[in-house]
């Protein structure tokens, strides 16, 4: 079959935020119907949402690609038309299965984790909370349940030491750009054999939520002495997971949270015991201590040992960003509470 069959279907995508918006150019530019005319027939995603005090209607960056290409905007699952393919990525919602049953071959999930590893809403965030040293993008052919379809491609990358959230999500969606184009056509063809998740290795995540950056004022005092606290740490946005609360976990925590919704904890500022929210901007270890001819079994975490949390930049609930330098000095008698 000849490459120019492959370019002519009709694709519909969803998705909804702004790191995926590359995406959709891609398969805009990689499929055709006709010579000018996108293969992306239409995109599904989530209806625009009042913000601000003066709750303007705020359109998702989704929506606002395709209105400037031309290409239908849906909303309701119920006026979703037939189409040839479906691609989802961070859509935002779980697809019915009468939706799932309108495309000849199915619909293609794009998903930032090690399937069957952190399924659900926040799988980049829980690969950095968890201190993992590798995730990864799985894309697999979606079925009735969450994240649980056959496997159709999956490849790795490395998380760096300065990894958050946005740089580390960013790059997996950027990766997936030129896995997913090259997947299509053998995929339409029937020449990829679909590889079965071992459910029972299956862990999930759920939505992260602003109260879940939420540290512990005395995890930080002691880390910012660089001490670990024997203490049953439960990470709130994966199931069934906790740590102990030391210098290298919580610099995790934080990039994992960073830009959104960000860590935080309470602090007094005066001595009738006043507490205010301030959030963890920006926070790093210090370096770790010489260890000469490490065995092999060391890992990132081992090196760790001997390290303090180093605080950056702050924001105190009602103030600007300052340094935490700064900040000490504006408010020496501020105490973890």
């Amino acid at each position: 079959m000849g490459r120019s069959r492959y370019l002519i279907m009709r694709i519909i995508f969803f998705g909804t935020p702004e790191y995926v918006v590359a995406i959709a150019e891609s398969l805009h530019k990689t499929f055709k119907l006709k010579s000018s005319e996108s293969g992306v027939t239409a995109v599904i995603t989530q209806k625009p949402k009042p913000t601000g005090r003066e709750k303007k209607l705020t359109y998702s960056p989704i929506d606002t690609w395709a209105y400037k290409k031309g290409i239908d905007v849906i909303y309701d699952f119920n006026k979703v038309p037939n189409a040839d393919l479906g691609i989802l990525a961070a859509y935002g919602e779980i697809i019915p299965e009468y939706v799932i049953k309108l495309f000849k071959y199915g619909i293609l999930n794009i998903h930032p984790s090690l399937l069957p590893k952190y399924r659900g809403a926040s799988p980049v965030q829980a690969a950095l909370a968890a201190s993992d040293k590798q995730t990864g993008v799985t894309i697999i052919k979606v079925d009735a349940e969450m994240d649980h379809g056959p496997i159709v491609a999956q490849f790795r990358e490395d998380i760096l030491d300065t990894d958050t959230l946005e740089t580390l999500r960013e790059r997996l969606f950027e990766r997936s750009i030129e896995v997913l184009k090259n997947l299509i056509p053998p995929f339409i063809q029937g020449r990829i054999k679909l590889r079965k998740q071992n459910n029972d290795e299956a862990t999930f995540t759920t939505l992260v939520k602003k109260i879940h950056g939420f540290i512990e004022p005395k995890y930080l005092a002691a880390c910012l002495q660089g001490r670990t606290l024997k203490a049953k740490w439960e990470i709130p946005f994966i199931k069934n997971y906790s740590l102990s609360p030391n210098p290298y976990t919580l610099d995790s925590f934080i990039r994992a949270l960073d830009p959104w919704p960000g860590a935080w904890t309470l602090l007094g500022l005066s001595s009738s015991g006043h507490a205010k929210r301030l959030k963890i901007l920006k926070a790093h270890l210090n370096k770790p201590l010489a260890i000469s001819h490490p065995p092999a079994s060391h890992t990132r975490k081992r090196f760790g040992q001997g390290q303090s949390l180093i605080i950056d930049l702050v924001q105190l609930e009602g103030k600007s960003p300052v340094s935490w330098e700064e900040f000490k000095r504006g408010y020496p008698n501020a105490t973890f509470v």
